[in-house]
């Protein structure tokens, strides 16, 4: 049995939901195809932070465009996406880290994103449960939190110049050149584009990909409203993020509507399976525990883990298959898939449409690694 689209996007996270909705928007025929729920794997397992980096400027670009287009798109989006500009707090232990403070401070500047410079007063006063002896923080203030599940299904099911067929339920089992995506049930699709937006199994349906699973925790407490009120992220986040050691934490914390407060990161390549690893779990939370001893008061209500889809480079995958014809990739997004998605979907619209990307794509094209990087990966 044969159905057909002008695209077929693998993959019903918030990737695959946001590469579906801008090809929609532009007019083409959409079907999204994938063996789970719609927001049900990394996109469900993620913190939902929506923040501009500053790691390159390929990571900027993509960063701030989509940003932008989170709060045009949180106009219209329905109350139970969570959208709150809450604002991030990079935060600072020492006088060391103030000097990158200034500059980061700096260069969000030179891009006209807006920050602010704290003391340590300052940032007390933002944030009273942080412990005493930090030095100061940097505030992104326009930065936001949402619930990436219904953001994804928002994008999925929401006003598009024509509907978005969801194909939910059963697995992928082969991507062809030629358009043609083979499912588990014996049904083929054929498309003039197969957008492959599988994530951390990208790389089963595109071998070569430079894909690595890489496994993180996260822990939510009972409801405490007011105890919170920004995002929280220690400046040593970014090296602890891009380091390729095989396990690192950091301290992070996100606000959620409920006032329940979502605590992270961890990080480990080559974990066997999802269990809760209860060594970097204690890590984790100790971490968390030094810039903000007052969390030993609050009662966690769950613990879970996720696989994020990583590359050598950090930098996500956008843009046409080496390996096949008409086979197109968006997948290695690492921790940045939610904040990233919309402007990689506008970049694969783009493309398929054959215009100008909105910001320099060129970074992100696929073909940028070697076959040893795909074999370490």
């Amino acid at each position: 049995m044969s159905m057909t689209a002008d695209v077929v996007v693998v993959g019903a996270g918030i990737i695959g939901a946001a590469c579906a909705h801008a090809c929609a928007r532009d007019g083409l025929q959409v079907r999204v195809v994938d063996a789970r729920p719609v927001g049900s794997g990394t996109t469900a397992a993620g913190m939902g932070h929506i923040v501009v980096m500053d790691d390159s400027e390929a990571q900027f670009s993509l960063t701030s465009r989509s940003r932008a287009l989170w709060q045009a798109l949180a106009a219209t989006a329905p109350a139970a996406m969570e959208y709150e500009a809450c604002g991030t707090l990079w935060v600072a232990a020492d006088d060391e880290e103030m000097t990158e403070v200034r500059r980061k401070h700096a260069v969000y500047a030179d891009h006209g994103v807006v920050t602010h410079c704290l003391s340590a007063d300052e940032l007390y006063q933002a944030e009273p449960h942080v412990r005493k002896g930090l030095s100061g923080a940097l505030l992104v203030p326009d930065d936001a939190v949402i619930y990436p599940p219904v953001a994804a299904e928002h994008l999925l099911t929401g006003p598009t110049q024509h509907a978005i067929d969801l194909h939910i339920g059963v697995p992928v089992t082969e991507l062809a050149a030629g358009g043609r995506v083979r499912l588990a049930d014996g049904n083929e699709l054929h498309a003039g584009a197969v957008i492959n937006a599988a994530g951390c199994a990208a790389p089963q349906l595109s071998p070569g990909l430079p894909i690595r699973r890489r496994k993180g925790h996260l822990v939510i407490t009972e409801g405490y409203p007011g105890f919170l009120r920004h995002q929280l992220i220690e400046l040593g986040y970014l090296k602890r993020a891009h380091e390729m050691t095989a396990e690192s934490v950091a301290f992070n914390l996100q606000p959620r509507q409920t006032g329940q407060i979502l605590v992270g990161s961890s990080r480990q390549f080559d974990a066997p399976d999802d269990t809760v690893d209860m060594r970097i779990l204690r890590q984790m939370l100790d971490r968390a525990l030094h810039y903000m001893p007052d969390l030993a008061q609050l009662s966690v209500l769950r613990c879970w883990t996720g696989f994020r889809p990583t590359t050598p480079d950090t930098l996500p995958l956008i843009g046409p298959d080496p390996a096949g014809d008409r086979l197109w990739v968006a997948a290695g997004h690492e921790g940045l898939g939610i904040t990233t998605a919309l402007t990689t979907g506008e970049i694969l619209a783009a493309l398929l449409g054959d215009r100008q990307p909105p910001i320099p794509h060129k970074p992100f094209l696929p073909d940028r690694f070697t076959e040893e990087d795909a074999r370490h990966a």
